[in-house]
């Protein structure tokens, strides 16, 4: 459940980044707010996170169905690259708020000032915040593609590892829960 709530949150904060570029800068309110809404979500993406690091740390992920080893490096590859710009963005975003001069709110409540307004930093951490984007929205469609080929061309179950509701996850016919060896 925590993997589809991070993907909302994720597709959301591309859509809320992407259109609060276009926003008009007077008056500054609508587009404080974006930006606010945008900072907020990305500091909750940040938290559940940490904690998806921690339950990774003691839950093993289910096996990939048969497929051959260069893709299930692949795989593990782009999921350590997804983990790690999960985690970088919200901080380099936070890092970039921190030396604008404006205070980094939470959903309303202002966090503690700890820098000094420091406009080279600023732009470093806005610049890796754009590139680290780009760079997620490219792990993230390689993502869905592999998926959607596991699901659409292989059936090969691989969609019975990612559990929507209950212990069942989605519901699969038994060919496509049978490794792809056994058949």
């Amino acid at each position: 459940m925590l993997h589809w709530f991070l993907a909302a949150a994720v597709a959301g904060q591309f859509a809320l980044g992407w259109l609060m570029q276009e926003i008009a800068k007077s008056p500054p309110g609508p587009r404080a707010a974006a930006f606010n809404l945008h900072k907020s979500i990305g500091l909750a993406i940040l938290a559940l996170m940490l904690f998806r690091l921690a339950w990774r740390a003691r839950h093993a992920p289910p096996p990939f169905p048969a497929m051959p080893a260069w893709q299930a490096r692949a795989a593990r590859a782009n999921h350590a690259l997804l983990y790690g710009l999960l985690l970088m963005l919200p901080i380099v975003g936070y890092l970039g708020s921190a030396f604008s001069g404006y205070p980094v709110r939470f959903f309303g409540i202002a966090l503690p000032v700890w820098a000094a307004r420091d406009e080279t930093l600023k732009s470093l951490m806005s610049t890796a915040h754009l590139g680290a984007a780009w760079l997620l929205a490219a792990a993230v469609a390689l993502h869905v593609a592999a998926v959607a080929r596991h699901a659409l061309v292989q059936r090969d179950g691989l969609l019975a590892r990612m559990r929507l509701r209950g212990r069942s996850g989605f519901r699969v016919s038994p060919r496509e829960a049978a490794p792809a060896r056994a058949r």
